[in-house]
C-alpha cells in the first residue's frame, strides 16, 4: 500500500488573527517559481524592483532580505495570493523559513515577524 504524505493546508499555520474583515491579510502578487512553488506558511520578502513578494532570503539585497509577511495559501508561478502581514498569531513549527535556517536565523526572522505584529508561538 502506498504511503501518502499530507502537506501544509491553506492557513494551516494560523492560530488567530485580528478581529474585523480580514484585517490581518493583504492581496499581493507572489512569485512562487516553478512547481512545487511555495507552500502556505512560507515567509516572504517584497522585491524593491517590481514589488512582487518572493521567498524571504536574508542574505539578499533586493528587498527579499526583509520579512514582509507569510504566505496564506500555496502558489506556483506568479499569481495574486493572500498573505498575513500584520496582527496575527502563528505556529512556528508550521512556517517555512529560508533554506538552511539555523536557530539564530529563525530567531531573527521571528523578531522581524514580531515587528509586523505577527507573534510566533
Amino acid at each position: 500500500m502506498a504511503t501518502l504524505t499530507e502537506g501544509i493546508h491553506t492557513a494551516g499555520f494560523l492560530i488567530s488573527e485580528a478581529q474585523g474583515m480580514y484585517r490581518s491579510r493583504d492581496q499581493v502578487t507572489v512569485a512562487g517559481g516553478a512547481a512545487p512553488g511555495l507552500v502556505a506558511g512560507t515567509l516572504l520578502g517584497k522585491l524593491t524592483a517590481g514589488g512582487n513578494f518572493v521567498r524571504y532570503a536574508p542574505g539578499a539585497s533586493d528587498g527579499s532580505q526583509t520579512v514582509a509577511g507569510i504566505l496564506f495559501e500555496g502558489v506556483v508561478g506568479t499569481a495574486k495570493r493572500t498573505i498575513v502581514s500584520r496582527a496575527a498569531q502563528v505556529v512556528g513549527a508550521h512556517l517555512t523559513y529560508s533554506a538552511g535556517a539555523d536557530a539564530a536565523a529563525i530567531a531573527t526572522a521571528n523578531a522581524a515577524l514580531a515587528a509586523l505584529g505577527i507573534i510566533v508561538r
